[in-house]
Order: C-alpha cells, then sequence, then structure tokens
C-alpha cells in the first residue's frame, strides 16, 4: 500500500490531488453538531496543500437518493474546513459537473476546495459496474493523484473510494494507515487480558463481530440495548426492552459457547418511557418489571465492567451503554468509557456512537489510545471481511 509519505516525498507542487474524506457530520438544519470528523481530516489536508498541491476534497453526507438535496449540501462542512484551517476553502456547489471543473482549474498551489456531496451523483453507489466507473472517470478527469483518508466508508464499493483508484496514482491517507494498524494490532497478538466492549442497539447488527472476536477475547462486556436479547436467553423477564426474538437461541448458543466470558449488566436503569424528565429507577437485571424499558446499565454493572477494564492489556469498545443521547440515561455510558480510558493497556474506541459518546460526554479524546473514524469499517475490518477501499489501495 503506497503512502502519503510516498507521494510528498516524489512532489506534490501545483498537481491536483483529490483527497477522499470522510466528513459525515451530523447536523441540525445547517449548524454542525460535532465536527470530529472534519478535526481528523485536517492533517492530510494540511501537509498537501503545504506540499503545495492544489487540493480536492470530495465526501459524503447523509443518504440523499442520487439527486441533490438542500438537507445534505456539504457547504457547512467546506465552510467549517475553511475555519479550522484558517484559510479560505472553494466550494463546488455540484461534484464532478461545470462548477467542479472551474473550481478546480481556478486553484492555485496550496489552495483547497470542496466537492458538493459525491452521494448526490447516481452513479456513486450504483451496484451497476458500467455506472460507477463512468462517473469515476469523471473524478479521474479532475486529478492527478488520489488519496484515500475516508476509512469509515472502505467497505463499500462505492465511485469515490473504489472505481476512481483504479484511474489514478493511488495513496492511504494518514488517517487510513493509522486504523489499519491499530485495528491489526486487535487482530493479530493483542496484549492480555484482551477486553472487549459491546452496546448498541441489536445483537444482529454485532453478531458477525462477535462470532470473529470470541476465540480472541479474554472477556466479552455486553451492554446497551443488545443486552436485554442475551439475558432474556437466560430465561429473564426484560419487560419492555429493546428484545430481538429471533436471536434468542443465537444469544443462549454464545453464552454456552463462551461461558464466563460473556459478561452482561447485574442491574439495568429503567423507565417507562424514553424522557429528558423521566424519573428512572434501577433493578436487578434478571427482575425488570413488566410495562419498563432497560435504557441503560446500573452502577454496579459499570463497578464491574470497570474492574475488568483496569486489568485489561488490550481495549476495544463499541456501542453505548445505554441511550447516552438522554440525560438520565447516560450515567452507564460515561462510566465505561472513564474506565475504557484509565485502562493501562491500548483502548480503541471504534468509531461511530462511541466516538460520538466520547465527545458529547466532554471526556479528553487524547486519554484513549485511538478513536476510530468507521464504526462499521472498524467492524468489518475484524470480522476479517475484504474491504473494497483497503484492496484497491493495496493493487
Amino acid at each position: 500500500m503506497k503512502t502519503l509519505d510516498d507521494l510528498v516525498r516524489q512532489g506534490v507542487a501545483g498537481r491536483r490531488v483529490l483527497v477522499r474524506s470522510d466528513l459525515n457530520v451530523p447536523l441540525d438544519g445547517g449548524r454542525i453538531t460535532d465536527d470530529g470528523r472534519i478535526r481528523a481530516s485536517l492533517p492530510v489536508v494540511r501537509r498537501l496543500a503545504g506540499a503545495g498541491a492544489r487540493v480536492v476534497v470530495c465526501a459524503h453526507l447523509g443518504r440523499p437518493k442520487g439527486a441533490p438535496d438542500p438537507k445534505y449540501t456539504l457547504r457547512p462542512v467546506a465552510d467549517r474546513l475553511g475555519e479550522l484551517l484558517g484559510e479560505p476553502v472553494r466550494f463546488a456547489a455540484d461534484t464532478v459537473g461545470e462548477q467542479a471543473r472551474a473550481t478546480v482549474a481556478g486553484l492555485a498551489g496550496g489552495e483547497v476546495a470542496v466537492l458538493e456531496n459525491v452521494r448526490f451523483e447516481p452513479g456513486e453507489t450504483s451496484k451497476d459496474d458500467a455506472q460507477r466507473a463512468a462517473l469515476a472517470d469523471r473524478y479521474a478527469a479532475l486529478a492527478d493523484d488520489y488519496v484515500d483518508d475516508a476509512f469509515g466508508a472502505v467497505h463499500r464499493r462505492h465511485a469515490s473510494v473504489y472505481d476512481v483508484a483504479l484511474r489514478l496514482p493511488h495513496y492511504a491517507g494518514d488517517l487510513v494507515l493509522r486504523e489499519v494498524q491499530v485495528l491489526r494490532q486487535l487482530t493479530g497478538s493483542p496484549d492480555t487480558p484482551y477486553v472487549v466492549v459491546l452496546g448498541g442497539a441489536k445483537v444482529s447488527d454485532k453478531l458477525a463481530v462477535i462470532e470473529a472476536l470470541l476465540p480472541r477475547v479474554d472477556t466479552l462486556l455486553v451492554g446497551g440495548g443488545m443486552c436485554f436479547t442475551f439475558l432474556a436467553a437466560q430465561g429473564y423477564e426484560v419487560g419492555d426492552s429493546l428484545l430481538e426474538a429471533d436471536m434468542i437461541d443465537t444469544c443462549r448458543e454464545l453464552l454456552a459457547r463462551a461461558g464466563e466470558r460473556i459478561v452482561l449488566p447485574s442491574d439495568v436503569v429503567v423507565s417507562p418511557e424514553l424522557s429528558a424528565d423521566a424519573e428512572p429507577r434501577t433493578v436487578p437485571a434478571d427482575r425488570i418489571p413488566a410495562g419498563q424499558k432497560g435504557l441503560d446499565i446500573g452502577p454496579d454493572a459499570v463497578a464491574r465492567f470497570a474492574a475488568v477494564l483496569g486489568k485489561a492489556g488490550t481495549v476495544f469498545w463499541n456501542g453505548p451503554m445505554g441511550v447516552f443521547e438522554v440525560t438520565p440515561f447516560a450515567a452507564g455510558t460515561r462510566g465505561v468509557a472513564e474506565a475504557v480510558a484509565g485502562c493501562p493497556g491500548l483502548t480503541v474506541v471504534g468509531g461511530g456512537d462511541s466516538a460520538a459518546a466520547v465527545r458529547q460526554l466532554g471526556l479528553p479524546e487524547d486519554a484513549f489510545g485511538h478513536i476510530s473514524t468507521g464504526g462499521g469499517a472498524s467492524l468489518e475490518f475484524l470480522e476479517g471481511r475484504t474491504l473494497p477501499g483497503l484492496a484497491v489501495l493495496e493493487s
């Protein structure tokens, strides 16, 4: 895999470098509520611009249906990128059309432009190879070199991730390289005890990674909405908590296979409704009352999880322990996040909601060994899948 070092070493002054970044940030109207991914993209953009390249950034935002949608415009992202760079960033109001061509043509060495949302083009996510190829030809016409720094998208066979790399000299950005290096530590010979913390809503979303990691881990700590299907598999009533009934037998088999290596919450925080005004109460995990929803893990569970994490040599954490966005149900995620941060070994936060929780709860990002920018991509890497965006960079 050729890297950004290789590209910069050969000289990029005046060259047009197309950088696929991950700028898929949450928006409230036109206001960015978490600019973590923009900040993560800065080092590569700065490095290329500082070396005199004409930097052309492309990215996706949200899930538009292959057509322009003002709700998903990257204009506010381009504005924020300019603020963080301390330099003006040009914005092209289309992706590969007349404005994109004119914007790129007008760039001087060291200047930066952002193209409009790549998913405004139907060919970007098309399953039709010819349609993606036609769009990739238009991307390639805008650039001399291609850098993929969007680890959060490398598990997609999309035109701006896969097909364009077949058409240009291609390089892994520093962010992608760091992600691969860290995740390879988790799939190689991690320092032990190796502890994985999984949360989030559904067992079905995490089943493949559980199957892949279970032979490797010393302890798997399970929280979030997915823990209630495991509790039901043990024969406990879970009230009105989130439950995947069709996964109960699978969870029962996993528990039988793993024995004491899978640890479930000993207590949970419940409420009849998910509301910021709720008056939650803590109950034993095996005695959730009828009509109550489990919305967070309880303080005893946090303490037990923290005791395991405090002795870990390696930790991978993916998924919140509860509905952390709603204050009465944030304590479990905060407590586990603080325990992960205090772990003496390598700590990896698996992107997505976990990374968002770290920032929303105001925890220092440098307290963690690595915060991934790719939730889904991280999981698929750990599952052992071939990720198209990485495979093409290695070709």
